[in-house]
């Protein structure tokens, strides 16, 4: 891109593309109309927003809430609250920066604005429970090799920065070969791949794992201090 679908999509013709969760919101709409469903959520988030949760908690799964619901309400309510200690929530998809299990967090509303407020992303809703057990290093280690693999390999800040020296950083500190040099060249290296790609893939590498610094740095100097390679858990215990 560009061009862009509306301009160039399908068979070269101007395509427009809407995701299920939007075209399911259709249907009640034109049947109750656009006041009604403005009447919920929040003053820039309005409607209805499917939210999926995952990970160490009671009652998994895809819910449809109010935009503005709070992480508290989500986790504790609908989903009947972690089975064991979380450290930290990735509050919309695996591309967007995990916060820290907190109060404040916890209370805040899961929509567009108020995440931006705690240097986040609602994204598409998917939210993420890591317990205090797996090492953050490792969850990173895992995203960073997930969009490495899905890379097509057309962008050099994607292809050598997210493909090459991400992933060969989080091997090498993952493995307890790592030193602190190698903590801050992961740092100075993503502000050299975020947005300098075609498409957003290779942001949604970086973002994170930039939140991860920013939040447990101390778990990726830990392992290069101790010299020990990341303990490797099953999340899905």
């Amino acid at each position: 891109r560009p061009p862009f679908p509306a301009q160039s999509g399908l068979w070269g013709k101007p395509t427009t593309i809407n995701n299920v969760e939007t075209l399911a919101s259709v249907v009640p709409i034109l049947e109750r109309g656009a006041d009604w469903f403005a009447s919920m959520g929040t003053e820039q988030s309005k409607g209805m927003k499917l939210y999926q949760i995952s990970g160490p908690v009671r009652r998994p799964g895809v819910y449809e809430l109010p935009m503005g619901t709070t992480f508290r309400e989500l986790i504790y309510d609908w989903a009947g609250g972690p089975l064991e200690p979380i450290q930290a929530l990735i509050p919309g998809g695996s591309s967007t920066p995990p916060l820290p299990f907190t109060d404040e967090v916890l209370d805040t509303p899961m929509s567009y604005e108020h995440l931006q407020t705690q240097g986040s992303m609602l994204g598409t809703g998917g939210v993420i429970l890591i317990p205090e057990r797996v090492s953050m290093v490792d969850a990173m280690w895992n995203v960073t090799r997930f969009y490495a693999h899905e890379s097509c390999g057309k962008c050099t800040p994607c292809r050598e920065g997210v493909a090459g020296f991400m992933v060969n950083l989080f091997a090498k500190i993952g493995s307890g070969e790592g030193e602190e040099k190698d903590v801050e060249n992961l740092e100075a290296l993503l502000p050299l791949i975020e947005g300098r790609s075609f498409c957003p893939l290779a942001d949604a590498a970086v973002w994170p794992v930039k939140g991860s610094l920013k939040h447990f740095k101390d778990q990726y100097l830990a392992l290069v201090r101790e010299k020990k390679p990341v303990p490797r858990v099953n999340l899905w215990r």
